[in-house]
């Protein structure tokens, strides 16, 4: 049986560097809840620079959510913003890595890059 969460985190880790979160420093504790307690992961932002554990830390936001939520949002299939609209992940602390979660989270199954799209740039017509 797969474990997308456990995938996102491990995928997370091996990509060492994330342009998209170079102007980011900050650590975020994500408390996932299941019927058996909480899983905690710890993602470690230094001006992109990334570093996944579950070694307890001193953080600067804890997201809260349920596991099964998390898993769905690990593979895309759940959509963040209606997930903060209908309270079902919450966050403390600095609020603006909370909201960076969008930049390494995945798109939906199929989802492409609008750039895939854009014509090619050509010079002067």
């Amino acid at each position: 049986m797969s474990d997308p969460t456990a995938e996102f985190f491990a995928r997370l880790g091996r990509r060492g560097h994330e342009p998209l979160l170079e102007e980011v420093t900050g650590t975020i504790r994500f408390d996932l809840a299941h019927e058996h307690g909480i899983d905690r992961w710890f993602l470690e932002i230094s001006q992109g620079d990334l570093r996944v554990s579950r070694e307890e830390r001193e953080v600067d936001c804890v997201i809260r959510t349920s596991r099964d939520l998390f898993d769905r949002l690990a593979k895309g299939q759940e959509d963040q913003y209606a997930a903060w609209v209908r309270n079902e992940i919450r966050a403390e602390g600095e609020a603006r890595l909370a909201y960076l979660l969008q930049r390494v989270l995945p798109g939906p199954p199929g989802a492409h890059h609008p750039r895939a799209f854009a014509p090619e740039r050509r010079g002067p017509a």
